[in-house]
């Protein structure tokens, strides 16, 4: 009998099938319910907020923005380059653009992946605001089965700001390989001949090892977020879809339900496995913006999302985007599962694989949402997004 046996490198490379065709991870990023086990994330009783239309055109459409090589390129041509299912912009609490490409409709739900990582993030201020946690704790005072893993030392902090260092299994850790088998534990079906790796989220921590102490150095893990998660349903006795739906979607006035995607053992893909509308995120990010108030009244603690751009730790600060070329440089910070680009407007950011983005601007009185399903290679130019958002802002405060 054939035994299994680990992937090389270059064997790994049977990980990515699908994933180098955008008409596939489109398919994918807009219909995980059909594929795998879910738990929606209930909008409540109250009737969708809504959001008021612009009166006239935005000319967001005829932008022109200079890259870093110099050249000029039309916004259009910007957001094709990201295979862009979904641009929403709202300007002072306006919906001044709305566009859906590919056959991506506004009602159905889109996966946000590791943008998802932010709002477990707020979840977790939120309940710290409460009194529920302690963000100095270790994370094995609150989950004692984490206590062997690399996880189990660290503080609640650390995980909200990618501070343990770790290997699972005894690997040497390489990111996109251990993302592509995160990804495997949740779709069984991605999996290559042979696979005999952990089938759950659990099993998957339960392999972690520390390689350095926390706090000693940022990794942008996946593992964080699951731990944290662990920690959220623990102190709260409840899942974090309903949690989500108590603490948030069912205050905002959202239009859908979303949902996260479960492994075999009904826990949620916390790290990424959310999925909502452009319209509800946008809802989202515009309650955050306005010091967590929505429809005249305070769903979060203006404290909360106050901190969102308080300062980071020292390893969090100045780090590189986890999908940028090497000679970009890194002027990004990471502070509770969110991305700071410490830019004049203090803009804050969820982000996810394929162009997945909620870019808060609170200088800029702006919220965007971009959903996409751009191949993630390094064959493939990174869009510059963040840019992009910024000048689609000033042009609308000019």
């Amino acid at each position: 009998m054939t035994q299994p046996v680990e992937m090389s490198s270059l064997a790994d490379l049977v990980w990515a099938r699908g994933f180098t065709d955008p008409a596939w991870v489109r398919r994918h990023s807009t219909a995980g319910r059909e594929t795998v086990p879910s738990r929606r994330v209930w909008r409540g009783q109250d009737r969708p907020r809504e959001l008021p239309l612009a009166e006239r055109d935005s000319g967001i459409d005829s932008l022109r923005l200079t890259t870093r090589d110099g050249r000029t390129v039309p916004l259009p041509e910007v957001f094709a380059a990201a295979q862009t299912d979904a641009f929403l912009v709202l300007h002072r609490g306006t919906l001044v653009q709305e566009t859906y490409l590919h056959g991506y409709e506004s009602h159905v739900p889109h996966f946000n992946a590791s943008a998802a990582k932010s709002y477990i993030g707020l979840l977790t201020a939120i309940l710290e605001h409460q009194g529920l946690l302690d963000r100095s704790a270790r994370v094995s005072s609150y989950v004692p089965e984490l206590a062997p893993t690399a996880f189990g030392e660290a503080e609640v902090g650390h995980l909200l700001h990618m501070g343990t260092q770790m290997s699972y299994a005894g690997r040497p850790y390489d990111k996109a390989l251990e993302a592509q088998r995160y990804a495997a534990i949740l779709a069984p079906q991605l999996r290559p001949y042979g696979y005999t790796g952990p089938a759950t989220i659990r099993e998957h921590l339960a392999t972690a090892r520390a390689t350095a102490a926390p706090g000693t150095g940022f990794r942008y893990e996946n593992g964080n977020v699951e731990a944290l998660a662990h920690v959220l349903r623990r102190v709260t006795g409840t899942t974090v879809s309903a949690l989500l739906s108590e603490l948030l979607w069912s205050r905002i006035g959202a239009e859908e339900d979303a949902y996260y995607i479960l492994d075999s053992e009904g826990a949620e893909s916390a790290c990424g496995g959310f999925s909502a509308t452009a319209r509800d995120v946008a809802r989202l990010g515009e309650m955050i913006r306005c010091g967590g108030t929505a429809g005249g009244r305070q769903v979060v603690p203006e404290s909360v999302t106050a901190a969102i751009t308080a300062p980071a730790p020292e390893y969090a600060r100045r780090v590189r985007f986890p999908t940028a070329p090497a000679s970009t440089p890194a002027t990004l910070s990471y502070h509770d599962l969110w991305w700071i680009p410490n830019d004049p407007y203090g803009s804050f950011m969820a982000s996810g694989i394929h162009g997945q983005r909620l870019f808060v601007s609170p200088g800029l009185d702006l919220v965007v949402v971009h959903f996409g399903s751009q191949v993630m290679s390094p064959a493939v130019p990174q869009v510059p997004l963040i840019e992009a958002f910024q000048l689609v802002g000033t042009h609308l405060n000019g």
